[in-house]
C-alpha cells in the first residue's frame, strides 16, 4: 500500500498520465443529482411480472427496446446490484418487499429450466421454451455464465442470510457447477474455457472471437468462476452443507492458483487469457525422411498453454475478483490502466487497448462491440478492483470519469446508452439502456462516502 507521501506523488502522476475529464457545463455534484433523479424515477421499468410465455417467475430485464422482454444471465445479476443500491438509497420497506420477488425470480427462472445434467440456458425470452431449443450436444455448447450463485448469494446476504428459498434448487446449482468442471475445464491447467464465441458476454473479445473451439481459457470467464465458487461455498454454509462449502472453497483456491500461474504475464505486468489450442504431445512413430521417427522426441512441449497478449480490459477483472497479488495490482494500474496510449481514455477504460490492430469503435449488433468502446460495466469492474486494493486516488479518478460520462448523456440526451466513444463520450448504441449503467449509483455512493452495495 502507498503511504500518504507516495499517494500524493501517485495522484500527481495520474493527472499527468491520464487527464481528468473537464467539466462541460455542470459540476460533478450536478451530474450526480441528474443521475440519481433519472435512475431513482426510472428503475421499476426493469421489472417484468413473468406472466405467460416461458417465464414462471417475475424477473428483471436490461432495459431499452432491444431487451424489453428477455432475461439474460450476467445482466440480471449486475442490474440487481444496482437495484439494491437504489433500494438502500431511497427504498421503503414496501419497495424492498416488491423488488425481492423480481430478484429471486431471476434465479428461480433459470433453475426451473436446469435439468439434472447441469445445463442452464444463458437467456430466456417470453416466446421460447428453453427446453425446446436445448442443444442436442449441450456439453459442447456455451451455457449460462458462472454468475447464478453470485446473484443468489447477493440476494441471500441482503435478506439476512436466509438461503431457504434455494433449498429445492441447490441440487441443480451443484449440477451446473459440475457440468462446468467436467465439460468446460482444461485439466492440464485447471482453467475454464469457452466452447466457442457464442454469447460470451464480451462478444468480440479477440481472445475468443473467431478462435478455434475450446481454445480460449478466458481471464473474464475464470475470474467469474472464482467468485462463483466462493458464492457456492457461502450458500452451502447458509444451508448447513459444510462438506459442500469446504469443497467449493478448496476449488476456488485451486482455481486462483491456476490463474496466477498461467494468466499472469510478468513481462507486461498484466493478466491475460491463454490459448489452449496446442497439438498434443505424441510418442507415436512417423515415417520421416524414409525412417521411423518420433517427432520432437528429444524435447517435446512441456507447457500446457500460451499467453494471449491482447490488451483486453478483462485482464483487470483479476483485481475485481481478488486474484491479483498486491504487487501485481500496482503494476497493472501503473503500467497498463493509466497509459493513455492503451486503456486510459477521457471517459474511462477502453475495452481494447488503442494500440491493438483490432481497435474499432463502430456501432454493431450481433456482436456488440467490445473492441474499444467504453461500457458502463467495464468502467465499474475496473473501479471496483481499484477500491478492493485500496487504490483510492485512482478509484476516485475513474469514478469522476464515469459520473461525467453518464451525467453528460442525461444532460444532453435525457437517457443512457449501452456503450460509448471513449474520447468524445458520445453514446454509440441503444438509448434507454438501464442494466449495469445504473451501477453508477454504487460508484456515486462510494464517491460521496455513503454506504455502498457491492456484488457478493
Amino acid at each position: 500500500m502507498f503511504d500518504s507521501i507516495n499517494m500524493k506523488k501517485t495522484f500527481l502522476a495520474i493527472l499527468l498520465a491520464c487527464s481528468v475529464v473537464g467539466v462541460m457545463g455542470a459540476t460533478i455534484d450536478e451530474y450526480i443529482a441528474m443521475l440519481q433523479r433519472h435512475c431513482y424515477s426510472d428503475y421499476k421499468q426493469m421489472y417484468r411480472d413473468g406472466k405467460g410465455g416461458a417465464f414462471k417467475f417475475p424477473f428483471i430485464v436490461p432495459g431499452s427496446k432491444s431487451y424489453s422482454n428477455v432475461l439474460w444471465d450476467w445482466d440480471s445479476w449486475l442490474s440487481d446490484v444496482a437495484l439494491r443500491q437504489i433500494l438502500q438509497d431511497i427504498g421503503s420497506k414496501k419497495d424492498r418487499k416488491e423488488a425481492l420477488t423480481y430478484e429471486q425470480g431471476c434465479v428461480l427462472n433459470y433453475l426451473y429450466y436446469t435439468d439434472d445434467d447441469g445445463y442452464m440456458p444463458m437467456v430466456i425470452d417470453m416466446d421460447t421454451d428453453p427446453r425446446l431449443i436445448k442443444p442436442a450436444d449441450f456439453h459442447n455448447t456455451n451455457m449460462h455464465k458462472p454468475v447464478l450463485a453470485q446473484h443468489a448469494a447477493l440476494i441471500t446476504k441482503h435478506i439476512g442470510g436466509d438461503a431457504s428459498w434455494l433449498e429445492d434448487g441447490f441440487g441443480k446449482m451443484k449440477a451446473f457447477m459440475e457440468n462446468y468442471a467436467t465439460y468446460h475445464r482444461h485439466a492440464p491447467t485447471g482453467l475454464y474455457y469457452w466452447q466457442d464465441d457464442l454469447a460470451i458476454g464480451v462478444d468480440n473479445d479477440p481472445s475468443t472471437f473467431y478462435r478455434p473451439k475450446k481454445s480460449s481459457a478466458s481471464i473474464y470467464l475464470n475470474c467469474l468462476m472464482y467468485r462463483e465458487l466462493l458464492a457456492m461455498a457461502y450458500i452451502a454454509e447458509r444451508l448447513g452443507r459444510t462438506d459442500d462449502a469446504a469443497k467449493y472453497n478448496a476449488d476456488a483456491d485451486s482455481l486462483k492458483h491456476s490463474v496466477q500461474r498461467y494468466c499472469w504475464d510478468e513481462k507486461d505486468g498484466m493478466y491475460y487469457s491463454v490459448d489452449l489450442n496446442l497439438r498434443p504431445v505424441t510418442h507415436e512413430k512417423q515415417i520421416i525422411f524414409g525412417h521411423p521417427f518420433v517427432l520432437h522426441e528429444g524435447a517435446p512441449r512441456d507447457y500446457p498453454c500460451l499467453i494471449q497478449r491482447f490488451g483486453v480490459w478483462s485482464g483487470f477483472m483479476a483485481m475485481w475478483a481478488g486474484i491479483a497479488t498486491e504487487a501485481q495490482a500496482q503494476r497493472m494500474v501503473k503500467e497498463n490502466l493509466l497509459d493513455e496510449r492503451t486503456f486510459c481514455a477521457k471517459y474511462g477504460v477502453r475495452t481494447l487497448s488503442k494500440l491493438e490492430k483490432m481497435y474499432n469503435l463502430d456501432a454493431t449488433h450481433n456482436p456488440s462491440n467490445w473492441r474499444g468502446p467504453v461500457w458502463g460495466i467495464s468502467n465499474y469492474m475496473v473501479f471496483r478492483g481499484l477500491v478492493r486494493y485500496n487504490l483510492n486516488a485512482e478509484a476516485r479518478l475513474f469514478a469522476e470519469k464515469t459520473i461525467t460520462l453518464f451525467g453528460r448523456d442525461i444532460e444532453q440526451n435525457g437517457t443512457l446508452h449501452e456503450y460509448y466513444n471513449p474520447d468524445t463520450g458520445e453514446g454509440i448504441i441503444n438509448p434507454d439502456f438501464q442494466n449495469w449503467d445504473y451501477l453508477v449509483l454504487n460508484i456515486i455512493a462510494w464517491y460521496k462516502g455513503n454506504a455502498v452495495v457491492e456484488e457478493f
